[in-house]
This record gives structure tokens, C-alpha cells and sequence, in this order.
């Protein structure tokens, strides 16, 4: 995709944003590295409670800015609505003190703490000396982290014992003699791979032992001050899960009529991947779940289809992310020069995590998919990932956020830069997959029953993360009565087919990050509804790559807010 030729003359709006953005970057410049903003990468986000009331302080200064703002386009009306809807949205939260309780294994400051070094420039040796202040800076991070679980603690807050030892554990494992800090030093290389002067090694060197024996600390404190408080009910309640959920969204749900809707979503998807079970085993007797399994199976002996070795696999990765990066630029989109490099990588950690992170606002650091292996994995199957690289790469994450990042003549850069909504951005790349199928990417029944498994995965946690949260009714075939952690189990062990580690880490993930989970299905789901009232507005005019150009040119909005600018019905004023 190229950027829209139309440039515009900054406005006033676009100033309170831009200015926000910076304010935002200083405030916390974990997110700014992570969102390719520089200036800030030799500092550490402030995670104490004085911390996070600046950044709610800066938002308030920012919607008292925008109060009496009057937009002067249709670009100034999303910034708006956006700005309004997230920030917002922030201050609901910094309200509710649920700032101060970030805790589980995928999406809190213990990750962010080991995570932003993974993404931090490292082309020189200047940058290796901001990463020796930030490594020299970890423990005062982490000690501002715990006054906030301590204040949170002062409101009543009770953690879930699941996420203090999630997060325990993955203190230790960074801590490890042979852990991810104790390796950084070691590894220190330039962009033209020369090593980093021996001074400089020497710095980093102990600058990550302080940083292991911070997590040392974390992970001690962890244990012996915060679980023997903690309880072993995962749910977060229906009073509070519908904020959590437009904080992912953009969008309010009912929470009944969503359960329902993953229930059948999951039928749904399940009825296909029967159907294409049948294409690989077509002698095959087995009807509904033993079909697919003994279809797997057929599979997963296939050694065509299996890759040994992690580095062989990040190839792999790489030259399918590359020929759909080449195809797709040629034919359904317009992918500009800086968006056709796109860099897989194994990452630091065993979590089994898969996902992006941007390019830099000046693209020197390309857009990366990363993929944390689960410790003793070296086997895996082309057949589940090939549709996981969509999702990530190219018609998915990459395309996505990259479209918006060349827009420098049209959009400011809080637009570009600053926003981020899971709901937009999961279920684009939900939608990406599907894509693919539509374009033909997926014709081998293989690599088709991967694409339907993971989005059974998708739609069976719309079930779990609605059901345990909000303590609904669960069904017979996992024992009935209230849903909770051993029923999610049972359910995801049913309906979907992940290897144990990998399945492990996702349910902690949905029990310690509500809202998130829903939001690739209930994002899809307006993707595609948006799709099809256009198509029937626009008649034998729609057509659908100008449809994705002009809603990729919108940017990551809330969903309410994507809604209305894609059907023009924004308003002046909320």
C-alpha cells in the first residue's frame, strides 16, 4: 500500500496530539522504544504510582486541550474521537487502580523490562551505552513497580496467585546464570558486527548483573511477600471485566451475547475444519473431533511438513513472509519500500509467545516477528504456522502498522505512533488470515486446517476469557457449574489442539489479561461486517483493495471510532 497522495497542512488538533505524543514518550519511554519513537532509549519507565499519575496528569492536560477543539476535516475528526476514546479510556483505568495491578506472563512490566531490550537500537556503540543506562537503571524500575503492587494492595486489591508465580518464574529464568541478562553483555555487537569496545563490555557486563540480581529480588519478593496473600479464584468479576474489555475494543459488548456468539463461532469453525479433515483423510470414518484429530495425525507424520531446529524454522518463516511481502505487493496491495523488509527472529525467551513489533519512525529498525520457543521444543509444523505468519506479517501486522507509519504527509504522529487498539489491530490480522484463503494462499488442505485451528483457539477463548471472568453458567461438557481455571482447561484441551507448554501459557495468558483474549474474533467480526455494509452501499463500485487503502489509512482507532469513519459518520463533538 502506498501512502495517500492527498498531504495535508497540519492543524491545530494535529499540534495537541503531537504534543501529547511527546509528552508520552518522555513519560514512559518503554512504550516509546517499542513504538519506534527515539530520544528516550538510555531511560526507563517510572512504573511507581507517581509514575502513573503523571502519565494520567498528561492525559487530563491533553483532553482539557481538546475540550473546545472544532476539527477542520475528516482527519481531525478521528483524532478527536480517537484521542477522546483512548485517553479517556486511560483515565477510567488510572481511576479504577488498575495501573497499579499489571501482573501476569505476557503484558506487564516484568515482560516490558526484558522485552524493550530485545527492540532497542543496537547499530553503535552510542546505543549500546543507552542500553548500559537502562540496564543500570532496572532496579529502580522494578522497586517503583512493586510500591505500586504494594499500593494496590492498600486499596484491597487480592492478586491471582497464578500470575505471581508466572511472573516469579519468569524473573528467575531472566536471572539465570545463563539468562537472558547475563547473555546481553556477551552478545554486544555493532550494526557492521564488530564487538563493542572493551570498556563499554565491561559496563554492560555488570550493568547486567545488576539487572539478573534485580529480577532476583523481584522474583523473591514475589514469593514471599505477595503469594501468601493471594487467592486462587482467577476471575476479575463482572463489575470491572467491561472496562478491561473497552480498553482492548474501542467498543462496548454485552457479555451474554458475545458468549453466545463464541459458542457458535466455535461450532462454526470446528464444521469446517471437519470438512477439510476429510479432504486429507478422505478414507478416513472418524466424524467431528476424532476426524480432525486423526487428520492431524496424518500431518503431524508427514515430514514435509516438519521442520527441525529453531533456526531453520526462523528460514522458513522468513522466506514465506518474504514471498507474501513480493506477491502481495504486486498484485492486492501497494506495499511502499520501507515495509518490504521484514525481519523474523527467535526471541530471548521459552514463553511461546508469537508477536510484532514495529518499525522505528525512521525505519532504520525494520518491522520484526518474533517467536518465543517453549523450552525443549525443536520439532515444528509448517502446517499450524503458515497462516501464523499472515497474522504477524504480510497481509497482517506488518502491512498494518507499517501502512499507517508512512503516512507522515496525512496523519500526525500520535495517529501513526501513539495509538495502539487490540481490537482494531487482532482483528485485522484475524481478517489478514482469512484474506489469504480468499487470495488462494491457502488452498493446501494442510495449511487450511492450520488457519481454522488457530482460529478455533480464537474462538474458544471468546468462551473461556467471558466465561471464568465473568463467572458464567459453564457447560455440561466440562462439569457444568461456575467456570473457573480447571474448566477452561478442560474446554481448551477439547477444542483446540496445542502442544501442553504452548496451551498452558495462553490459558494463564487469558486468566491474567482480561478483555484481550476476545478481542481478535469480536475484531474480525466488525472487519468484516464493516466489508459487507460497504459492499452493499457501494454496490458494483465496492472494491476491495481501495476498501483495506482507505481503512488502513485510518490508523489502530477503537472500534466505535473505526465503525463511523469507514461509514462517514463521525461527529464534531462527541
Amino acid at each position: 500500500m502506498t501512502a495517500s497522495p492527498d498531504a495535508r497542512t497540519p492543524t491545530k488538533i494535529d499540534a495537541v496530539a503531537d504534543k501529547h505524543l511527546d509528552a508520552f514518550a518522555a513519560l514512559d519511554p518503554v512504550s516509546a522504544t517499542f513504538a519506534g519513537l527515539t530520544g528516550h532509549d538510555h531511560e526507563l519507565t517510572d512504573y511507581s504510582p507517581a509514575g502513573h499519575e503523571a502519565r494520567a496528569g498528561q492525559a487530563r492536560a491533553t483532553l482539557d486541550a481538546l475540550a473546545d477543539a472544532r476539527p477542520t476535516d475528516d482527519v481531525d475528526r478521528v483524532t478527536l474521537a480517537a484521542m477522546r476514546e483512548r485517553l479517556g479510556l486511560d483515565l477510567e483505568a488510572h481511576a479504577a487502580g488498575l495501573d497499579l495491578t499489571e501482573l501476569n506472563n505476557v503484558a506487564s512490566p516484568i515482560q516490558y523490562l526484558r522485552e524493550v531490550f530485545q527492540v532497542a537500537p543496537t547499530s553503535s556503540a552510542a546505543d549500546w551505552e543507552a542500553i548500559g543506562d537502562r540496564l543500570e537503571a532496572v532496579g529502580t524500575a522494578l522497586a517503583g513497580y512493586r510500591e505500586s503492587l504494594r499500593a494496590a494492595l492498600g486499596t484491597g486489591w487480592v492478586p491471582p496467585a497464578r500470575q505471581v508465580l508466572a511472573a516469579a518464574g519468569q524473573c528467575e529464568e531472566v536471572a539465570a546464570t545463563d539468562g537472558f541478562f547475563a547473555g546481553l553483555a556477551a552478545a554486544a555487537r555493532t550494526g557492521d558486527d564488530a564487538p563493542v569496545p572493551d570498556g563499554l563490555r565491561t559496563r554492560l557486563g555488570a550493568a547486567g548483573g545488576a539487572a539478573a540480581r534485580a529480577h532476583t529480588e523481584q522474583a523473591t519478593w514475589l514469593r514471599q511477600q505477595l503469594l501468601p496473600g493471594a487467592r486462587d479464584d482467577d476471575a476479575v468479576g463482572r463489575e470491572v471485566y467491561p472496562l478491561y474489555a473497552r480498553t482492548f475494543l474501542g467498543t462496548s459488548v454485552d457479555v451474554h451475547d458475545t458468549y453466545a456468539w463464541g459458542v457458535a463461532e466455535l461450532a462454526r469453525v470446528e464444521e469446517r475444519m471437519v470438512d477439510v479433515a476429510r479432504r486429507i483423510v478422505p478414507t478416513g470414518t472418524a466424524t467431528g473431533q476424532e476426524a480432525i484429530a486423526e487428520a492431524i495425525a496424518v500431518l503431524d507424520a508427514d515430514p514435509a511438513r516438519t521442520i527441525v531446529g529453531a533456526e531453520a524454522f526462523r528460514d522458513w518463516m522468513q522466506n514465506l513472509a518474504d514471498t507474501a511481502v513480493a506477491e502481495l505487493g504486486d498484485t492486492h496491495f501497494d506495499i511502499p519500500a520501507p515495509l518490504r523488509m521484514l525481519r523474523c527472529r527467535i526471541a530471548p525467551s521459552t514463553s511461546g509467545a508469537v508477536y510484532y513489533t514495529a518499525p522505528s519512525e525512521d525505519f532504520n529498525r525494520p518491522g520484526q516477528m518474533w517467536w518465543a520457543v517453549p523450552e525443549g521444543v525443536t520439532g515444528f509444523s509448517t502446517w499450524r504456522e503458515t497462516s501464523t505468519v499472515y497474522h504477524e506479517g504480510v497481509p497482517g501486522h506488518h502491512l498494518q502498522i507499517g501502512h499507517t507509519a508512512v503516512l507522515g504527509a496525512r496523519l500526525n504522529r500520535w495517529r501513526r505512533r501513539g495509538s495502539w487498539v487490540s481490537g482494531h489491530g487482532e482483528g485485522w490480522a484475524l481478517y489478514a488470515e482469512r484474506l489469504m484463503e480468499e487470495f488462494g494462499y491457502l488452498e493446501d488442505p494442510g495449511d487450511l486446517l492450520g488457519m481454522l485451528d488457530a482460529h478455533a483457539l480464537r474462538a474458544a477463548r471468546v468462551v473461556v476469557d467471558l466465561g471464568v471472568h465473568c463467572r458464567l453458567p459453564a457447560p455440561a461438557e466440562v462439569g457444568g457449574g461456575t467456570w473457573d481455571a480447571a474448566k477452561a482447561w478442560r474446554f481448551l484441551r477439547r477444542h483446540t489442539r496445542n502442544s501442553e507448554p504452548t496451551l498452558r501459557f495462553e490459558l494463564d495468558r487469558y486468566l491474567g489479561w482480561p478483555g484481550q483474549a476476545i478481542s481478535y474474533k469480536v475484531g474480525e467480526r466488525v472487519w468484516l461486517e464493516l466489508r459487507e455494509q460497504l459492499r452493499s452501499r457501494q454496490g458494483a463500485g465496492f472494491e476491495l483493495r481501495e476498501f483495506h487503502r482507505r481503512s488502513l489509512d485510518i490508523g489502530s482507532v477503537g472500534l466505535d471510532v473505526l465503525r463511523d469513519a469507514v461509514l462517514g459518520t463521525l461527529p464534531d463533538r462527541p
